[in-house]
């Protein structure tokens, strides 16, 4: 049996996605940009997807701007905003377990630009503390990053209550959240939460990899960080990915009908899948597995085991697992969110990432399982003590 349970590093695209990608690839293949019929005819993609996905996040149109995917959205709203606002201030709000899109950017705009930057830390569960981030906040503070989701762990952040500490402490203080794990389980409506700034990427919701897109209120002082033609208002220049932009948006239609049943269908796998790991003696799930967890991602410990040894071992069974984030590199290094969370020592290199999707089974899940209680067991008398 192949099983797939790395969706947290990329997702299969659905047919439809592929369907229509070949199509504006080979047929509708049209710049944006020119004026004749082709081009009007790329143009009208674009339109219908900034439609598709504003009406998803209940914004406007003309918020919705597209880039090559998670990590742009994440560098542009960070780069773009501190330069824009940096007379008002040079302080920078994040937690400490952001991905490393937000952390590597913020160390950029801190050894480079001279902002600083205060780094929130979270919880036991991966939570990021509100206390913390109520004291971290200062006259000099101009932007606040927090994800939605956890990429390693699944912990779903207090944006809201966040948000909400923020904006009471300075209307003008920008909020930024990457929820390129959240879009596509959750209904984020960022107008509510009071968030200025969301970052996307279509491959980890069942569309094509190299395009994303960032919501950016229309109040919202940025700078572009890509010059070129002036595309996108001169936002963001570069010729619109067509095939990409039209693939995610269809990708997030796709993914938000009956959202409901499929996110209940992986909590249930879930639910399933954790009560049976924690029967194998020496094994910890990191973070919260309830309700208020991320219905598709599952961290678990286990001791005696290096986590690159049991990766590569139930890859020979068929299963592709993480050993981390991938989106990190492909040589798993010990992981600042187990630290960030206080993991014992045991666990820190002795961590695999299991995250399903909508086309997860059941049987996949427990084939997943068979293969854990029968390698873990040999792996450990390997284990040298």
């Amino acid at each position: 049996m192949k099983v797939y349970l790395d969706n947290s590093g990329t997702t299969r695209a659905y047919d439809e996605v592929g369907d229509l990608v070949r199509k504006v690839l080979c047929e509708d293949f049209g710049n944006p940009s020119s004026m004749h019929y082709r081009g009007v005819e790329s143009e009208q993609y674009i339109k219908e997807a900034k439609d598709t996905l504003a009406k998803i996040l209940k914004v406007q149109q003309k918020e919705i701007f597209f880039t090559s995917g998670g990590t742009e959205s994440d560098n542009w709203a960070l780069i773009g905003a501190a330069r824009a606002n940096k007379r008002a201030g040079k302080h920078l709000i994040a937690s400490s377990i952001e991905h490393p899109a937000i952390l590597n950017t913020l160390r950029f705009l801190e050894e480079e630009e001279g902002y600083r930057v205060t780094y929130l830390p979270v919880d036991a569960y991966g939570r990021v503390k509100l206390d913390a981030l109520q004291e971290a906040l200062c006259p000099e503070t101009i932007l606040v990053s927090i994800m939605y989701v956890n990429n390693e762990v699944g912990s779903v952040q207090p944006i809201q209550e966040a948000a909400s500490i923020v904006k009471a402490y300075n209307k003008d203080i920008l909020f930024h959240v990457d929820a390129v794990q959240g879009f596509g389980k959750y209904r984020i409506y960022p107008k509510k939460l009071k968030v200025d700034m969301l970052s996307v990427s279509g491959h980890k919701i069942h569309g094509p990899k190299g395009v994303g897109f960032l919501y950016i209120d229309e109040h919202v002082k940025i700078r572009p960080i890509i010059y070129g033609g002036g595309q996108q208002k001169n936002m963001r220049s570069g010729t619109d990915n067509v095939p990409g932009i039209a693939g995610m948006a269809l990708a997030a239609s796709m993914c938000y009908d009956h959202l409901e049943e499929k996110v209940e269908h992986m909590r249930q796998m879930k639910s399933h899948f954790v009560e049976e790991v924690l029967k194998m003696p020496d094994t910890v799930v990191h973070g919260l597995y309830d309700e208020t967890s991320a219905p598709h991602i599952i961290s678990v410990g286990f001791a005696g085991v290096r986590s690159e040894v049991l990766l590569h071992a139930l890859e020979d069974k068929g299963i592709c697992v993480s050993a981390g984030s991938a989106c990190a590199s492909n040589h798993p290094a010990i992981s600042g969110v187990l630290k960030g969370i206080g993991a014992k020592k045991e666990y820190l290199d002795a961590t695999i990432r299991f995250s399903m999707s909508e086309m997860t089974t059941e049987e996949e899940m427990d084939y997943t399982l068979q293969a854990l209680q029968e390698l873990v067991p040999m792996l450990r008398r390997y284990t040298r003590h």
